[in-house]
């Protein structure tokens, strides 16, 4: 409980801020740091939600606390947290602790900016350019323009929203009595994000057509043409496509340039949501999978994933070289965009995006390509698909393990066949059985703390594992202690 009697604040005492932050800055590296990356520590330390919140007491109080209890309340913030820099950890797209990329949030968020105006953040909006023309450049653009988003739901959404002002540019001011019945095109494989944009931009997710998807997960152009075409026929005005480059689960490139060639027919705008899988521009092995995304019209692309820049680190690019950005969300705030300021106001970029305060997120990028080099993050890539097939071999070669399929990236999908379960393929109950088995290990996984790995089923496939090999500081001995562990805690199921 806090102190009956308020307690002086660190407000004007430079000498006990500074004291307090040392010591903060030793329970994080402690902590979050050197504890929450050892593979010897717990991923996590579970509790149920109530007593957490006694533990955690989440209650705010009229006084202020004494600094030694703050410090307390730090360290148990970091002690319940799951720990995603942890080598045990693959249980999203996101995964461990680059300390370059670390350093760069931390100046970022000692600098609290706002990356809107050049008399603000005269650095970073140099930074923020330099980094998105080198994106760019990877893509295959010579040119173009390109934002900072808050994560990549944000940056399909804008995509939508700037090929529906291309193709109608009176819908700004009109809003949505000046379009037609507008139809998109995604797989049925795509980020859910795109149905969220449908709905958020008042076109509904009855204007999202789904396409086909083969059996690995690959948008069929086929079936876009003739979902194109259907749409057309029943009074709707087709205005984009988006195709995914590495999907949420099976990690799977759509056929971008058999993609781009429909859309040039049709003349739509191309969006390729390669958030997940656009990092593989930088391996020279592998880069191959995005062939044809050169052909885009824009690209969504999330460094915090692969590349482990650290969330959040998710940029929009485009291929557009005539301001469509600002033309599409400008307002001309005359309190921050005057047009008389004593610099080239065009380094103003705030007015290219919806939001007004943005925060700082190309840094800790920046910050990790200095460090490592482009060559030192084509590594990074190409040691993510070297441990990703190492496992898909210790797979094959054990009993009770069953690949969903021959992954393409470092998504791999598998189940756990436990010993009751195995020679029964046949049976009646075999796969609402076999579909029991993933929640089972999750729940033990997590209360144990032992590591933290994701599941879910996908279509008529019951429940099955996806393991996510994203962590640069993985190794051969985490993954043997995946597929160990695993069956440690199934052993008797």
């Amino acid at each position: 409980m806090a102190d009956s009697k308020p307690l002086p604040s660190l407000d004007g005492d430079p000498k006990a801020a500074e004291d307090w932050l040392r010591d903060v800055f030793e329970i994080i590296v402690d902590e979050a740091i050197q504890k929450g990356t050892k593979a010897s520590e717990k991923v996590c330390e579970w509790k149920e939600p109530e007593e957490l919140k006694r533990l955690l007491d989440l209650e705010l109080q009229s006084c202020g606390e004494a600094q030694e209890r703050l410090l307390e309340r730090c360290r148990a913030v970091i002690h319940y947290s799951v720990k995603t820099g942890h080598p045990r950890f693959f249980n999203q797209l996101f995964s461990g602790l680059d300390p370059h990329a670390l350093a760069g949030r931390f100046i970022t968020e000692s600098l609290n900016t706002s990356q809107y105006t050049y008399e603000i953040s005269p650095v970073f909006v140099l930074m923020e350019e330099e980094v998105l023309k080198k994106l760019r450049a990877l893509v295959g653009w010579s040119s173009g323009d390109g934002v900072f988003c808050p994560g990549g739901s944000i940056s399909n959404m804008y995509a939508i929203n700037l090929a529906r002002y291309q193709r109608y540019p009176d819908c700004k001011q009109k809003g949505l009595q000046a379009l037609p019945p507008l139809a998109i095109f995604t797989s049925k494989e795509c980020h859910y994000s795109i149905n969220k944009g449908a709905a958020f931009l008042g076109l509904g997710t009855d204007s999202v057509r789904v396409v086909k998807a083969d059996e690995r997960g690959k948008m069929i152009s086929e079936d876009l043409e003739r979902q194109i075409n259907l749409a057309e026929a029943e009074g709707a005005v087709p205005f984009l496509v988006c195709a995914t480059s590495g999907t949420t689960v099976l990690g799977a490139f759509d056929p971008l340039n058999a993609i781009a060639d429909v859309c040039q027919r049709h003349k739509l705008w191309l969006h390729v949501d390669a958030a997940w899988g656009g990092s593989v521009l930088l391996s020279q092995t592998h880069r191959h999978l995005l062939d044809g995304i050169q052909r885009a019209d824009s690209v969504a692309w999330n460094p915090h994933k692969l590349l482990g820049a650290g969330l959040q680190c998710s940029v929009l690019l485009l291929q557009d070289t005539s301001n469509l950005f600002k033309r599409c969300h400008g307002s001309q705030a005359s309190y921050l965009f005057q047009q008389d300021k004593f610099y080239d106001v065009a380094l103003d970029t705030g007015d290219k995006v919806v939001q007004c305060g943005r925060r700082v997120d190309c840094l800790k990028l920046w910050l990790l390509w200095k460090a490592q080099g482009g060559q030192g993050l084509e590594q990074r890539v190409d040691r993510a698909f070297d441990l990703a097939q190492y496992l898909v071999e210790e797979i094959k070669k054990r009993k009770g393990f069953e690949l969903v399929m021959e992954p393409e990236f470092v998504n791999v999908c598998f189940w756990f066949v436990p010993p009751s379960l195995r020679g029964k393929q046949d049976s009646l109950d075999y796969s609402h059985r076999l579909s029991q088995v993933a929640p089972v290990l999750k729940e033990r996984m997590v209360k144990e703390g032992s590591m933290m790995i994701g599941y879910q089923p996908h279509g008529a496939r019951g429940n099955f594992f996806r393991m996510i090999v994203a962590n640069p500081m993985l190794t051969r001995a985490d993954i043997d202690f995946l597929l160990d562990e695993l069956e440690r805690l199934g052993q008797e199921l």
